[in-house]
């Protein structure tokens, strides 16, 4: 277990707390997962096993994984209520499961209905920062492009009624026509029967396989099919006998590089595929899924609540705060969260505001230290967590010049130009 230094939790100090890790199926397993690195460098696990997947490391106040003091203390006691703000690190080993989130309503009506499944009423719009090269499948695909590739695909139209295909060639060109087409496609699909589905899967994974290899030929399809095919045949493989293979031909695939980011709004479909990334939500852990996963499945309310609107997310890069590319800011269009990057290379120093809210932060890379007005010091490690609170005095980064690269820390807190968070 690490060591760290006792700091006093009265006042205005920056507080060491212990984020708490999650062990999904999906997530990469031992030493591998930076999850892991973290959790055993913020001294909540004493070792890590080399077997077990360690998949999230969350840092907040949700009831399924609370932060805590090292005295035991929740953090939610210490803050007086709960953040607005679910912070997180994912090491996806492989795919998520196809889902979305719900909005404020929807997730209030899921609650009261099924609390087993859905345990809060919150929604839980969400935004990614990779934090090494990240795949995902985000959004629908625009209806043009489902088209060509249900032509292409015979195995992929047979899971999808008549009616539903001609729709989709045959919209009209306004987009609450391609809306309505796109659903019923999808509904349709979803509706397939399994027995139906997973001969068709067979079919097409056959096909493709013989197609890849020995002699394939690059220039006789566009790269973007090229890359749907090879994500199909990828899928099947983690996830044998399961239709939500064929994802790939109705969402978008997406391959962004370390620092790039998406934000995912309620009620948009999408899967995570590999890579690690930090995470920030609203406080909540509502899941709609539909495939690819052994978990519980909601098929009808996942088709009924999506938004059918097409196109991939808009990548981000982030905005300087003030100018200073040193501390980039990630600012979604809701009132929760927002996330800031701070970089600080060798012999350098930073410093940064006071901050009006609560906020958390995790070193992600390099050694380092802060010091701050009251004269407290800490020492900075990749995995090390803390609580900074509302006024808490100006703080300062170091790296020393020695060092061979620069300090990284991700930063959460309520996004101050969207009021509105609870």
């Amino acid at each position: 277990m690490a060591s760290l230094a006792t700091y006093s939790t009265e006042g205005k100090n920056v507080i060491p707390i212990r984020p708490c890790v999650q062990h999904y199926a999906w997530g990469i397993r031992g030493l591998d997962s930076r999850v892991a690195r973290y959790a055993l460098e913020s001294g909540i696990i004493d070792e890590v096993d080399p077997d077990l997947p360690y998949a999230e490391l969350w840092i907040g106040t949700h009831p399924k994984g609370p932060s805590t003091l090292r005295d035991g203390k929740s953090l939610e006691e210490t803050l007086g209520g709960q953040l607005p703000f679910l912070f997180k690190v994912l090491s996806c080993g492989k795919t998520l499961s196809i889902q979305a989130h719900p909005d404020k309503t929807f997730a209030s009506k899921l609650h009261s209905e099924d609390p087993a499944h859905y345990g809060d009423p919150n929604h839980k719009p969400e935004m990614a920062i990779a934090l090494t090269p990240f795949e995902a499948m985000c959004g629908f695909r625009r209806i043009e492009e489902i088209s060509a590739l249900l032509r292409k695909h015979p195995e992929f139209a047979a899971c999808i009624s008549d009616e539903a295909k001609l729709n989709v060639f045959m919209c009209p060109t306004t987009e609450e026509g391609k809306r309505a087409a796109l659903k019923e496609m999808f509904t349709s699909f979803m509706s397939c029967p399994e027995e139906e589905s997973l001969k068709q899967l067979k079919l097409l994974l056959s096909r493709l396989q013989m197609e890849q290899s020995p002699h394939p030929h690059p220039h006789e399809e566009p790269p973007w099919e090229r890359k749907c095919s090879r994500a199909i045949l990828r899928l099947a493989q983690q996830f044998p006998g399961d239709a939500g293979a064929m994802a790939p031909f109705f969402l978008n695939y997406l391959l962004i590089a370390p620092g790039e980011s998406f934000f995912m709004a309620p009620n948009e479909p999408h899967a995570y595929v590999a890579g690690e990334i930090i995470e920030c939500m609203a406080c909540s852990d509502n899941v709609v899924r539909a495939g690819l996963t052994p978990k519980f499945k909601d098929v009808p309310n996942l088709v009924s609540m999506l938004t059918y609107s097409m196109g991939g997310p808009t990548i981000d890069v982030g905005t300087p705060k003030n100018g200073d590319t040193r501390l980039m800011r990630y600012t979604p269009p809701v009132p929760e969260f927002e996330v800031m990057i701070v970089t600080v290379d060798p012999g350098d120093t930073l410093s940064l505001p006071k901050l009006d809210a609560p906020a958390v932060f995790v070193v992600i890379e390099g050694s380092g230290a802060t010091d701050n007005a009251g004269g407290q010091r800490l020492v900075m490690r990749p995995g090390r967590t803390y609580y900074i609170p509302a006024g808490c005095p100006s703080m300062s980064f170091s790296v020393n010049e020695s060092k061979q690269g620069p300090l990284k820390v991700a930063m959460a807190y309520q996004n101050p130009d969207v009021p509105g968070a609870e």
